[in-house]
């Protein structure tokens, strides 16, 4: 058969493969209405092999984004993108596929190419700044030991929240009874309780006994301070029928349940904030109960799902407040967990790894602090939420890093904190030696001693929150203190104190800088105060030595008014020491007046303002060193 006679029949051919593939199509966007996307996604895959239509193949991208499957949802977006380049929400999508594989290259120029259209787009500016400051993810990555959970009997499982000795879970269960979800071909989401162990196994789950299991989703719970009272998330259905608005959309709402005497749960009933049109769930409690918080897509918002807050009244609970900017985004906040007054939530609008990411807030005075992002390892470029935090610091964690929802078992740890002290001899730079380095904490009755080593180093570990004094000493040289804050330090760090010792010589005027009066007076002003404070701290720690305070002014005026207000000035100097501790037998005041002047600034010579403040200083000098050095506090 030559070509003449074969054309036909390629003609034929190709019309049927066209229509096969139409009609693929068309069952891919049937099923994806109904959001089966586990049947939308290989349908579209099969007329896509012989079409090349860019709008299925968006639509492709999103049901395998939907399937949690970003590999091959960010095929189908860059497939779309040669065609045409992508714009809006598709960009964002494909961004958002692109960071879940870590290629944040790529990523970055999708949200560039949006940012380029809508510059006060909040989300993809925190999605671009993440990308320029990934490494801050990754600070400290210690704080945190992970490890995954295995249930038997689940296909997936997440929201895992303490009941007594067992853990409360959504779950897919592998064995359930019904028709499967058609969004992923598994089965509906049920309240499952399982043993909380201490390994790796978690047991075996068991559906929650009672009426809170239906043939639909029921997804994430909460539990009062006593156990008998249950928020839980459920889709919108009523016997065998799924809910759904004008658009055919699903929506999800918040349910209250009781234990029953028997063990069961039951008396469900609906919370008075569902809507119709729109979803609530994922509920969180205060210790109290007086405060509920939840999410909801409500109108007002400010964009994807908030957060909401609910205050306990003697009809209930009051009407629903929005938590506002500093927590809400236009993106999604979801999963909220309270742990004291420590707000968790997971958001993918503020600046996250890629996926949904989990922040802590805490409220002062009605004000939400800044979101924290918890950083890897509790965060990845997976979706992470559901961090239920306990009072021993040890928690679980939700999160699909391993290919589906999964549990993890989490423990908290501090960061590690040391301090490095090197010591050196101020005059020639040299290191000290054998230097005593005391460490001193206010809750310990004695400081942890050490001496440096030949390089004249010396590290300490410190615990966080706490104000350390540091003193360093040694025969011979001036005692330091210095103060090292742990303070709020969430992070580990290295703290480094550079000490540079200067040596004890008796009568050496040493100047004390920054010591000012106003015009022809003699009392402290603030300024100096401080300056002083830290002369009297140093007199106190050199418990051996005695010192000479001494104050000199400029040539200006005459010899006997200035040898009175430089003695005046030292005295009150002197004065100021002694009610900060020093002790009196320790110190002496003397005013020089203009005798020891430092410069050519004598009587009747043309001096600068500059050169004539040069010799308006306060000294102190050692007048004494008593025998037995090394006894000190």
């Amino acid at each position: 058969m030559d070509m003449r006679t074969m054309k036909p029949y390629l003609l034929i051919a190709s019309a049927l493969l066209a229509g096969c593939a139409q009609q693929q199509l068309a069952q891919a966007d049937k099923a994806r209405e109904r959001m089966a996307y586990a049947e939308a996604a290989p349908r579209y895959e099969r007329a896509l092999n012989t079409l090349a239509d860019r709008d299925a193949m968006l639509r492709a991208a999103d049901s395998y984004r939907m399937l949690n499957q970003p590999a091959k949802a960010a095929a189908w977006y860059s497939a779309a993108d040669r065609l045409q380049p992508l714009q809006g929400d598709d960009a964002i999508a494909h961004g958002r596929m692109l960071l879940m594989q870590d290629r944040t290259g790529e990523a970055a120029l999708q949200f560039e190419r949006v940012l380029s259209e809508r510059p006060e787009d909040p989300v993809v500016r925190e999605l671009g700044l993440a990308i320029a400051d990934r490494g801050a993810f990754f600070a400290d990555t210690t704080l945190f030991t992970i490890v995954p959970v295995h249930i038997d009997g689940v296909s997936s499982a997440f929201s895992a929240v303490p009941m007594g000795s067992k853990l409360l879970v959504a779950a897919e269960r592998t064995q359930a009874a019904g028709k499967p979800n058609p969004w992923n071909g598994e089965a509906f989401l049920d309240l499952c309780t399982v043993e909380a162990r201490e390994g790796i196994m978690a047991g075996i789950a068991k559906p929650l006994p009672g009426e809170v299991n239906g043939r639909f989703h029921e997804g994430p719970a909460v539990l009062s301070s006593d156990g008998r009272t249950m928020y839980f998330t459920r889709s919108d259905y009523f016997r065998f029928r799924l809910n759904k608005d004008e658009q055919g959309t699903s929506h999800l709402m918040l349910f209250r349940a009781e234990l029953q005497a028997d063990g069961r749960w039951g008396k469900v009933s609906s919370f008075a904030y569902n809507g119709e049109d729109f979803s609530a769930g994922h509920a969180a409690l205060s210790a109290d109960g007086s405060m509920l918080y939840y999410i909801s897509d409500m109108p007002g918002g400010f964009g994807g799902t908030d957060l909401y807050a609910c205050e306990r009244t003697d009809d209930g609970w009051g009407y629903p407040r929005n938590l506002g900017t500093t927590v809400n985004t236009t993106g999604n906040e979801m999963f909220p967990t309270l742990r004291g007054d420590t707000l968790f939530f997971a958001s993918n609008g503020h600046r996250s790894l890629g996926g949904l990411d989990i922040f802590r807030t805490v409220q002062h005075n009605g004000e939400w602090s800044q979101p924290e992002n918890l950083n890897y390892p509790i965060n990845t470029r997976h979706d992470d939420f559901a961090l239920v935090m306990l009072d021993d610091r040890k928690g679980y964690l939700s999160s699909n890093r391993g290919g589906r929802d999964g549990i993890y078992r989490i423990q908290e740890n501090d960061p590690t904190l040391v301090l490095n002290i090197s010591v050196f001899d101020e005059e020639d730079g040299s290191p000290m030696a054998g230097a005593e380095v005391r460490l001193l904490e206010p809750t310990q009755p004695e400081p942890l001693t050490l001496f440096t080593n030949d390089d004249g180093h010396v590290s300490f570990p410190l615990t966080v929150d706490k104000l350390y004094e540091v003193l360093a000493s040694r025969d011979g040289v001036f005692t330091e203190r210095r103060q090292v804050s742990t303070m709020e330090q969430r992070i580990s760090r290295n703290y480094t104190e550079d000490f540079r010792m200067q040596r004890v010589v008796v009568d050496k005027p040493i100047v004390i800088e920054n010591i000012y009066y106003d015009y022809d007076r003699w009392d402290i002003r603030p300024d100096a105060a401080q300056e002083l404070d830290k002369v009297a701290q140093l007199f106190i720690d050199n418990t051996a030595l005695s010192f000479e305070l001494g104050s000199h002014t400029d040539s200006r005026a005459s010899d006997m008014y200035n040898l009175v207000l430089s003695d005046a000035r030292a005295r009150s100097a002197m004065d100021y020491l002694i009610r900060k501790g020093v002790p009196a037998e320790r110190i002496s005041a003397r005013g020089y007046g203009e005798s020891k002047l430092v410069n050519r600034c004598k009587d009747d010579v043309d001096c600068t303002e500059e050169e004539h403040q040069a010799n308006r200083r306060t000294e102190f000098k050692v007048v004494k060193v008593m025998p037995m050095l090394s006894e000190r506090k």
